[in-house]
This record gives structure tokens, sequence and C-alpha cells, in this order.
């Protein structure tokens, strides 16, 4: 990894974000400066800054983080003080008190950092300072309120077009690789083709991770999101989609996987192996379809009528190859289940 990787994000956040950010730091700033006279209100803007998060609910969560934080902080940086006194070596061994109490209370990261810095700052720049510690606190809240309330405020992101777009790109990909088999069975296959085959199908695992995780993150999008009503209904179509399509990635990776291990040169001749090859190509079009209606994948359908309409008919296979054909029947059956909501 290069330095730039370690200094750069893969993505830019929105410019939105950046701009609420920034909106909100101002706000907690000249807030918090009228309401607490005195010292420049850099808590307050830090807390405001830290707070503006991609939802609302994660603000909410960073609020509260942030304000356990610093009143810890404080309490241990008070304490301290009145024991030991204000002497500089008492700023470290508050830093150190801060951080074991921290991880005996079993803090996030983030809320221990917090802690020790509060503690630090406090006793640094407001030793001679009477209510320091009392206002320090008063102004986090006071930037972490108007953190909440700008990120709720002014457009609140709801994360539904990341999930359409993973969810129809895996879509896509359960539907090539279930075309992709087809033609296996249909034509002779080297050893190199069929490892790339088996390569191939194991790449929807990760897809469908991606799109599992692209639609947690757009649920908790509208979790204290006044845009929530106009989303839910949508989110939860996709997250039913996906639960629809999971089970029919682990058939065709595990039908894949059945034919890279009992390849026979003999299969193509296998009439049942065929029809099979048949099924699988009406599979892969139900698939889309399936996505089309969920209106994750716009284009156009060739038809709009379920393919798997009818059973297999299963005749007695001509070679030892009648495990192989067993398993995809199996597998076919189920995938038939999943994509006409079949009882299994």
């Amino acid at each position: 990894m290069g330095f730039a990787d370690t200094v750069r994000a893969s993505k830019r956040p929105p410019l939105l974000q950046v701009g609420k950010a920034a909106a909100a730091t101002i706000a907690a700033w000249l807030v918090a400066g009228w309401l607490i006279p005195g010292p420049l209100p850099v808590f307050a803007a830090i807390a405001a800054l830290l707070v503006v998060q991609p939802s609302v609910n994660q603000s909410l969560g960073k609020a509260i983080e942030r304000s356990i934080g610093v009143i810890a902080g404080v309490l241990v940086a008070t304490g301290l003080s009145l024991l030991l006194g204000q002497s500089s070596w008492v700023v470290l061994l508050a830093i150190v008190v801060a951080m074991l109490i921290a991880w005996a209370l079993r803090m996030t990261p983030g809320t221990a950092n917090q802690v020790a810095i509060s503690a630090m700052l406090v006793l640094a720049l407001g030793s001679s300072t009477p209510g320091y510690a009392l206002d320090r606190v008063l102004e986090t809240l006071i930037g972490a309120l108007i953190g909440i309330i700008v990120n709720a405020l002014i457009v609140p992101p709801v994360q539904v077009a990341p999930a359409r777009r993973d969810l129809a790109l895996l879509g896509g990909e359960l539907a090539a690789s279930l075309d992709r088999l087809a033609r296996a069975l249909e034509q002779p296959q080297t050893p190199a083709t069929l490892a790339e085959l088996i390569v191939e199908a194991r790449l929807m695992r990760p897809m469908r991770d991606a799109a599992d995780a692209s639609i947690r993150t757009g649920e908790e999008s509208l979790t204290l999101n006044p845009r929530r009503s106009a989303h839910r209904t949508e989110l939860a179509e996709l997250r039913a989609l996906l639960e629809r399509l999971s089970p029919i990635v682990t058939q065709v990776i595990g039908m894949t996987r059945a034919v890279v291990d009992l390849y026979d040169e003999s299969l193509p001749e296998e009439p049942t192996v065929l029809a099979i090859a048949e099924q699988l190509g009406r599979a892969s079009h139900d698939v889309r379809l399936a996505v089309h209606l969920a209106d994750v994948e716009p284009e156009p359908m060739t038809s709009a009528v379920p393919a798997l309409t009818s059973p297999l008919v299963v005749s007695t296979p001509k070679s030892g190859n009648w495990i192989l054909i067993g398993s995809l029947l199996e597998d076919l059956r189920r995938i038939r289940a999943e994509l006409l909501d079949e009882e299994d």
C-alpha cells in the first residue's frame, strides 16, 4: 500500500456532506460563543464537526459518544486537579487515568480517545479559569445538538441508490452465471474453462455481501430520518429480493462446483443434461425478471412471463453421470422453488 492510499479515501463524500459539516461547525461556534462568553468555543465546533455523519442515526450515536467522552474526561480532570493540584505532570497522569478508565468500562475507541483528550484539554487550558470544566461540557452538548439538527434539516441522505445498484449487479451476475453453467453442460469443456467457470461463480459471494451491506446502510439511513416514510417500502422490497436471490447464489455455486468436480466429456450427450441446461437458461430469464419487477434493473425484458412454468421430465442416464445429474436436479428444484415462491 502506497502513501497515497493511506491518506486518500476510495471515493469522496458528497459535497453536500461537506457543506453540512461546515454549516454545523459555524453555527455551533456562534451559538456557543454567544451563550457561554469566555474562551473560544473550540469544544462546540469540534463536537458539531464530528457529529455530522452520513445518517441522522449515526449523528445521534456520535453525539452520545462525544458527550459521554467529554463528561468523563472533565470528571477525571476535575478529580485529579482537586487531589493533586495543577502541576504539569498531573496532565500526563490524567491522560493515563482516562485511558485506563475507558478501557475498564469497555468504551468504544472514539469515546476512549475523547475521554483522554478532554481531560488533557481541561487541565492544560482551563486550570486557572473557574467554571471552565462545566462550560466545556455545556459547549460540547450545544455543538452536538446543533450537529444533529443541521444533519436532520438539510436534506438528510437516504442511501437507496447504492443498494439498488449493488442488487442489480448481483442479479445480473447471477443470471450470467446460470447462462454460463447452461453452456458448460451443452458444450465440451476444457480444464481451463472449467476452472474459469468456478472462479466466476465464486465472485457472486462478495457481490452478495456488498448488496447486503448497501441495504443495511440504507436501512440505517432511514432511522430518525424525516424522509424515511418515502423510502421504507422500497428498501423493504430490496431486502426481500436479496433474501430471495441469496439461496439461488448458493445453489448456483454448488452446481458449478459439482460440474467442475464430476465433469465428463459425455455430459453433452445426456438428454437429461441438455434438459437441465435449458432449465438453467429459463432460470436465468426468471432471475432477470425478478430483478426487473423490483425496479432494480430498468432495462426492458424480452418476456414478462416466468420461464420456469413446467416440471422437468427426467430420463435414465445413459452413462455413469447419474450422481452429477441427481445433484443438479435437486439444486434446480430448489432454484425453482425460490423463483416461483413455492414452499421448499
